[in-house]
């Protein structure tokens, strides 16, 4: 059975799961195996996120689950990206409670992170959907792939996107298994219908380092509003890449001054 989520339209078979490792096949319908499983939950400054822009000084329940729909050498989070992982369950009804309780400690909402939130996209949806009835914030920490029926649907409920750009260039997204074009149109939609978005690249060494790598990722961004703001954020070693040094800080500062060139909120993460 063909899994719709997102552009990898895996095929999953009873009892497997797609390349996210959280979306399965049950019965005749595909369901997010990962459906209140939650890895990590932490009441974070909202600048962690990171968001720069959005309730500053406030605080955010952040939840993860587990699963990734893409391979990235460099995953910051590999320890619960890249398959399976034992987690307690929670009820939409409890995770929102939980929000709702730790409001007297300055939490506005939740932000669902850690992992990639949309491959389990229908606890998302139902948590969110939860949370703004119980006058919450919601914010999402994405790379973006999601199908764009999905993505609007979802965008009723979720108040602020900080979505990740990984490269400026269809090849570099396809070698680590997302799709540009996608995540540059779910981007505009967010935009468009007044949610609040920043993004993220995260400077890796040989992958996206060069001026022209962050020039072009400037320009896409400039494209779609030069507002938005952009966490330029340094590399540490991770994932398959935990023999590789950190990124060059004077190359951070470099790219914050190109991004400036055409970008009206350029910040530096990680430094």
């Amino acid at each position: 059975m063909i899994c719709d989520n997102c552009p990898h339209n895996c095929d999953i078979q009873e009892g497997g799961t797609g390349l996210c490792h959280a979306r399965r096949k049950d019965g005749d319908s595909i369901v997010c195996g990962n459906y209140g499983a939650v890895t990590s939950l932490a009441l974070d400054p909202i600048e962690k996120k990171p968001f720069a822009m959005f309730h500053s000084g406030s605080f955010i329940l952040s939840a993860g689950s587990y699963g990734c729909n893409m391979h990235c050498p460099w995953c910051q989070n590999d320890s619960i990206s890249r398959g399976y992982v034992e987690a307690d369950r929670l009820s939409c009804e409890e995770l929102v409670g939980i929000a709702v309780e730790t409001k007297a400690r300055g939490n506005i909402g939740i932000a669902f992170t850690y992992n990639e939130p949309f491959v389990g996209y229908e606890f998302v949806y139902d948590t969110a959907k939860l949370s703004k009835e119980k006058g919450l914030v919601n914010a999402c920490v994405s790379n973006g792939m999601l199908a764009s029926g999905k993505f609007d649907r979802l965008m009723e409920y979720i108040d602020a996107y900080n979505i990740d750009l990984k490269a400026g260039h269809d090849e570099k997204y396809e070698s680590i298994g997302g799709d540009l074009e996608l995540v540059l149109k779910n981007t505009r939609s967010a935009v468009k219908h007044g949610r609040h978005v920043e993004l993220t690249t995260l400077v890796v060494p040989r992958f996206n380092d060069s001026d022209e790598d962050i020039a072009r990722i400037t320009e896409l961004i400039s494209d779609i509003d030069p507002k938005i703001p952009l966490h330029i954020t340094r590399f540490f070693p991770a994932g398959d890449m935990r023999n590789a040094s950190p990124t060059d800080i004077d190359i951070l500062y470099r790219f914050r001054d190109i991004a400036k060139g055409s970008l009206e909120n350029v910040f530096l993460g990680n430094v």
